[in-house]
């Protein structure tokens, strides 16, 4: 009896060109933006894993795709210094399974890239939507 190819979910051609993907997207914030970005690391990790070893959702049900882990730069003060790097994880796994193209892994990804780094900079939910959409 021949194999049956499962249906194919998601759009990845691997690590590194994922990766550069985000490099892609990072070099695409616009110049004030990226010239006011300090102490942050921006990182890729596969998924978000659970104690059950399945990606994590989020409470709408959704897999997560990005995490800013800090202290936003509008709520720094005086006392900020001497303090590890925020991070920005970006989730590969995630973004390859809920893409079908590359223009539409690509976009995800910016999405994901400019949506944390408007955390970073502490904006709220309709900032954050007006930044991806390009408004700000």
């Amino acid at each position: 009896m021949p194999r049956r190819n499962a249906a194919q979910r998601g759009f990845s051609r691997g690590k590194r060109f994922f990766e550069n993907l985000v490099r892609e997207a990072i070099e695409a914030i616009p110049e004030e933006m990226k010239n006011r970005l300090e102490n942050v690391a921006i990182l890729i990790e596969e998924d978000r894993l659970s104690n059950s070893g399945e990606g994590e959702e989020e409470e709408n049900g959704q897999e997560l795709l990005g995490l800013y882990e800090g202290i936003p730069k509008k709520d720094r003060g005086f006392w900020y210094g001497n303090t590890l790097p925020d991070r920005i994880v970006i989730y590969r796994k995630p973004l390859e399974r809920m893409s079908s193209t590359l223009s539409e892994l690509r976009e995800n990804i910016r999405q994901t890239v400019i949506h944390e780094i408007g955390h970073y900079f502490g904006f709220d939910e309709e900032e954050l939507q007006q930044l991806e959409d390009g408004d700000i």
